[in-house]
């Protein structure tokens, strides 16, 4: 399984439905707190091509976006391929 990888704030509700659906497919993944960890954004930014807002999510070296596209993965059955890698 490739590493994942999500930029998060502990007040963000899409953080968390983001994390809900990574637990509930029994994905590890390492968690960057972007508000603990301030310096950490600037990171993410240029990762993430500019986007600033969280969460951003990372699967290997590819870039999934955010919450919404997590679950568009999701429902459109790629999201498993794309983390057997």
């Amino acid at each position: 399984m490739k590493t994942v990888e999500i930029y998060t704030s502990p007040l963000c509700g899409f953080c968390h439905a983001a994390k809900r659906l990574l637990k509930q497919k029994g994905v590890n993944f390492s968690e960057i707190n972007v508000m603990a960890q301030p310096k950490r954004k600037s990171e993410m930014m240029n990762r993430a091509n500019g986007r600033h807002t969280v969460p951003q999510i990372f699967v290997g070296d590819t870039h999934v976006g955010g919450c919404d596209e997590l679950y568009e993965l999701e429902r459109a059955g790629k999201l498993d391929t794309m983390l057997a890698g």
